[in-house]
């Protein structure tokens, strides 16, 4: 992703959504040709010249100090997440070398093999910024099923089970999968975070170029997803519920809580615990049953 174009981008978007009268200006009558704010309303906001900020949203970020990124985003009503993703894009910009790519997807650790096998009763899973599947643990694996079937053919196994990185990947079942419509019971939620993760990720590392390939493929083969992308959202998502409805158990409530692992930057650790005697729980239950 270039960096100075995610940053025209992003700014140009943020603004669009703010009205006039959100930022605490008088509309006077007349046709407005933007539907939120205008850059010299920006601007003067935020305290800066009309041509400073239009440099900016141009791209031209180099020597802009925290002070006036702080001002910018106070106008713009930029949340923590979006202020980060803010200040790594005009780092990005800025820099004279290009940030460095992920690693390739390696396997996983064997430590990391046992530390998702020994979370017993939640389903857990290990995914990495692209939103491939990485490991699991048994529970995990019967739970997201649809996704390891739809990617059976071109996941290819290593000798342990983990699948490797042609495989499993939550972002293509949700937008190349009608199953993933049954399954995800709130779809349109799950398809805005994980366009708004994925964009996250990729001003963390705009020159990811299997992400970049994903993106490509998600925009070609889903307009949903194209549409999601241009609007340029990011998140962090750290805890939430998920409602599934699973082809063999039926429908699963499940609380999430993601954990980024500090050893092995770009990996996150996934736990789906759920209410104890609930009937998610008993669901759970019946999907750990050998006979399933």
């Amino acid at each position: 992703m270039d960096p100075r174009t995610e940053l025209r981008n992003f700014l140009s978007t943020r603004r669009a959504r703010i009205p006039p009268q959100a930022a605490g200006l008088a509309v006077a009558g007349g046709h407005r040709r933007v539907p939120g704010l205008r850059r010299e309303e920006v601007a003067m906001l935020a305290g800066v010249s009309v041509e400073y900020y239009t440099r900016l949203e141009r791209g031209r970020a180099s020597g802009v100090s925290d002070s006036v990124l702080d001002s910018i985003g106070s106008v713009l009503q930029l949340d923590d997440v979006e202020q980060s993703h803010l200040r790594r894009l005009i780092r990005g910009a800025s820099a004279q070398t290009a940030t460095p790519a992920r690693p390739a997807p390696q396997e996983l650790r064997p430590s990391l093999r046992y530390l998702l096998d020994a979370v017993e009763g939640a389903p857990a899973f290990i995914r990495d910024g692209r939103l491939n599947l990485r490991g699991a643990n048994e529970l995990g694996r019967r739970l997201y099923s649809p996704h390891y079937e739809t990617h059976a053919e071109a996941a290819g196994r290593s000798e342990n089970g983990d699948v490797q990185a042609a495989g499993a990947n939550i972002a293509r079942f949700v937008f190349l999968d009608e199953g993933a419509r049954t399954f995800y019971t709130d779809w349109e939620k799950v398809a805005g975070d994980i366009v708004a993760t994925l964009h996250a990720e990729a001003g963390r590392v705009p020159d990811d170029g299997e992400l970049r390939e994903l993106v490509v493929e998600l925009c070609s083969g889903s307009g949903h997803f194209r549409r999601l992308w241009e609007a340029h959202d990011v998140m962090d998502q750290r805890a939430g519920i998920l409602r599934l409805h699973h082809p063999v158990v039926g429908d699963v409530e499940v609380f999430m809580e993601a954990t980024p692992l500090a050893a092995d930057p770009g990996l996150t650790l996934v736990v789906l615990p759920v209410a104890p005697g609930s009937p998610s729980a008993r669901a759970l239950a019946r999907l750990s049953s050998p006979a399933v």
